[in-house]
């Protein structure tokens, strides 16, 4: 092969590095001024119940109303207290909420917006026993159903759990979980966190009493503080291309928008942990005990082997714990977010999630 000939078979390549090189700088410029930032939370929803920070919401597939919804009982979504909802819905054609409305479910979600000096004193009781009940109470005054789905997300899936175990008359058809942290020693440095000589929850606190954003930022960053170096070399990878650094831009952008975590709160976990009263049999709710045995009604709990928040180690006992007689677990290659966000979601995670909810409830 000749010269020439060589370099004519290394034009296009040539060419697209040349392409990707001005690529890499145009949105490099945009990440580090953060322009362009990528719209979130973009499927259209009502507020159907509000109760000071909380609202509850139902959405909307294609903007219409009830004539698109063909699977039954309504879902409802219960997310974690420690960031924002938005990300289950991240991104036009990358949102759980998607899935599911695209799948005929009736979609409504439970977010606890963000809290202030008015929720420093909230209680788990105040959104097991008082939140929970009211937004399920509304879902099924909307939707006209007797019984609800409901899954939970990460610590939203805790408070899934402790609804369905303190309330077992709770109108529910099923029950899923993903990412729950149930055995509180393997949660790495969190399981330290607050015992044994560790920080005091109080020297935490915020002058509105809650735990501000970036502590809790620093807390899910220090289980895994090579995310940011590892982040960087995906990114630069994929710098050229539009769809990626918007899907980042979203993605990172929600990792590092956490809330304030009412101090009472704060304070039951520190609680939590010492016992470490899930896996312990020690739960007390509103002067109750609470047993996960007490669960019968059909449940999934979702692991990701990946997961660095929610380690499997943390997880796994939890299909023991549940006295469901239907029950099932799903181990998946994936990380925390992974499980909801992205190729494995698509592929794996939300069609297994969609089967068991219709199988359980069915069409109407």
């Amino acid at each position: 092969m000749t010269t020439t000939q060589t370099q004519a078979g290394l034009g296009p390549l040539v060419r697209q590095q040349v392409g990707r090189a001005g690529q890499r700088a145009r949105n490099g410029v945009r990440l580090a001024t953060g322009a362009a930032r990528p719209a979130v939370g973009q499927t259209p929803k009502d507020v159907v119940w509000r109760h000071g920070r909380v609202e509850l919401w139902r959405y909307r597939a294609d903007g219409n109303g009830d004539e698109d919804v063909s699977a039954r009982p309504p879902l409802l979504l219960v997310f974690s207290l420690f960031s924002r909802s938005y990300v289950l819905d991240l991104r036009p054609g990358n949102s759980f909420v998607e899935h599911l409305l695209a799948a005929g479910f009736d979609v409504y979600l439970l977010d606890w917006g963000v809290p202030d000096e008015r929720d420093a004193a909230n209680r788990l009781e105040d959104y097991v026993d008082d939140y929970l009940p009211a937004a399920v109470q509304r879902v099924r005054e909307v939707s006209g159903a007797e019984e609800v789905d409901m899954l939970g997300y990460c610590f939203g899936s805790v408070l899934a759990l402790l609804y369905a175990a303190h309330h077992r008359n709770a109108p529910l058809r099923s029950l899923t979980v993903l990412t729950t942290p149930v055995d509180l020693e393997h949660l790495g440095p969190f399981s330290n966190l607050t015992t044994r000589g560790g920080l005091d929850v109080t020297s935490l606190l915020d002058p509105d009493g809650n735990v501000p954003p970036h502590v809790i930022h620093q807390a899910f960053k220090s289980l895994k503080p090579t995310t940011a170096v590892t982040q960087y070399v995906d990114l630069w990878q994929g710098l050229w291309n539009d769809d990626y650094v918007a899907s980042y831009q979203a993605l990172i952008g929600w990792a590092t928008d956490h809330v304030p975590l009412p101090g009472g709160v704060a304070r039951q976990l520190a609680d939590m942990l010492d016992d470490n009263a899930i896996v312990n049999d020690r739960l007390v709710i509103g002067g109750d005990r609470v047993h996960l045995s007490d669960i019968t009604v059909p449940f999934l709990t979702v692991l990701a082997n990946q997961d660095h928040i929610v380690p499997e180690a943390s997880a796994s006992p939890l299909i023991d714990l549940v006295g469901s007689t239907d029950k099932h677990e799903l181990r998946l290659d994936g990380g925390h977010v992974g499980l909801l966000v992205g190729r494995t979601a698509a592929r794996t995670t939300i069609p297994t999630i969609i089967d068991f909810l219709l199988q359980k409830g069915g069409p109407r």
